[in-house]
């Protein structure tokens, strides 16, 4: 039963940071439709939750780069 309320609260927190992340490219103007938690990250029985960050076309590519290039500043 606790390995159960690990694995729901490894699952929230990678949704939070799904969340965080596109909130966060949102505001920089960048999406990536794919940026998800990877289901199959959490197969296992001590599951460690992957963000999937996707793929994403040249233009998306080019406005992130530029974006972290900016903070790098």
């Amino acid at each position: 039963m606790v390995d159960a309320v690990r694995s729901a609260e490894r699952l929230r927190a990678a949704e939070e940071v799904v969340a965080q992340l596109r909130d966060g490219l949102h505001v920089v103007s960048v999406a990536l439709p794919s940026l998800r938690v990877d289901l199959v990250s959490l197969a296992s029985e001590m599951p460690c939750p992957l963000v999937d960050l996707g793929r994403c076309n040249l233009d998306t590519a080019l406005r992130l780069a530029a974006v972290l290039q900016g903070l790098e500043k």
